[in-house]
């Protein structure tokens, strides 16, 4: 594929969800849709190895790349899975600056947006130009134990301090810009952006905040205490976990990067120095995917 149509997006980096029903069918689209606006792809390795990109097919050919570098030579990443493909490619490539855009192969899909069946025309329209970028910050979470850093990660939707697999409360204390806030005994807490907001935090009790806003909301899962509620901090907080006395602990990046902790590690959450810039066609909206997704007003008729 050569590029030498009119599109602003000259390499397009191409990430597909390994193992997921319908990816390749969705990349076979996505590759169609370059195809007809003469714009370049470059696959990530590990993406090649599904169907489409086989020798002896007519994307066979087509360049290999580590996921590493797609954010340094590609003009957009597009990704085809789902919400949970998208956490990982923030992580991996946020720092580059690179728009990225969603085809929705997973569940809620309040990330990867577009549907598989309006590839053609919604990619064809973001092609042409026809979209608006929206940038979603990340948390950076780091531990210290004993004065030395152990551990350093991103995280697009939050930060979460939990006792693993075991269903037992553990004891921290939490502090913002260092001031102390609260010692706690809970099953655990949850640090989350805007965009994680609508995440593990949900379903903790946490609020729904508007991606646009630049803050934090700490939430505490089942503390043992009538009066703990969700507390929302400024963007640029420094939230600091202390931990107490601990038999088993670990801190979770997005569900996906885990580390384990022990007593009196000190976990530091903030805000990570590059944010994610997502892609969308005109007339996506927030509040519209909360009502889809979140299924709101069903009791009066599907409200419009």
């Amino acid at each position: 594929m050569k590029a030498g149509g009119n599109s602003q997006f000259q390499t397009v980096g191409l990430i597909g969800r390994q193992a997921s029903g319908g990816v390749v069918d969705s990349l076979t689209a996505v590759l169609d849709c370059l195809q007809r606006h003469g714009v370049s792809g470059l696959v990530e390795d590990r993406t090649a190895q599904l169907g489409p990109f086989q020798k002896g097919t007519p994307a066979g050919g087509l360049a290999t790349a580590p996921r590493a570098a797609l954010g340094e030579r590609c003009d957009l990443i597009v990704v085809v899975g789902g919400d949970g493909s998208l956490l990982g490619v923030a992580r991996d490539l946020a720092h580059t600056r690179t728009p990225v855009l969603g085809i929705n192969r997973g569940g809620l899909g309040f990330l990867a947006d577009i549907a598989p069946k309006r590839i053609p025309e919604q990619l064809g329209a973001v092609l042409a130009g026809e979209y608006r970028v929206e940038d979603h910050f990340l948390l950076a979470a780091s531990v210290r134990r004993e004065g030395r850093e152990l551990m350093r990660s991103p995280a697009l939707n939050d930060v979460v301090v939990h006792p693993g697999g075991m269903a037992r409360m553990m004891e921290f204390s939490l502090a913002v810009n260092g001031d102390f806030v609260y010692d706690q005994r809970s099953d655990g807490l949850i640090v989350a952006s805007p965009t994680g907001s609508t995440a593990y935090a949900l379903s903790a009790g946490g609020p729904i905040m508007h991606p646009a806003l630049d803050a934090i909301v700490i939430v505490p899962m089942y503390p043992h205490t009538l009066t703990s509620r969700p507390l929302v901090v400024r963007g640029d907080s420094s939230i600091d976990v202390t931990l107490g006395l601990v038999d088993h602990a670990q801190v979770s990046c997005d569900s996906q990067v885990n580390f384990e902790l022990q007593s009196g590690d000190q976990i530091r959450i903030e805000k990570y120095a590059a944010p994610l810039r997502l892609v969308y066609t005109y007339g996506r909206s927030f509040y519209e995917s909360c009502r889809r997704k979140l299924d709101w007003a069903t009791r009066l008729g599907g409200w419009k």
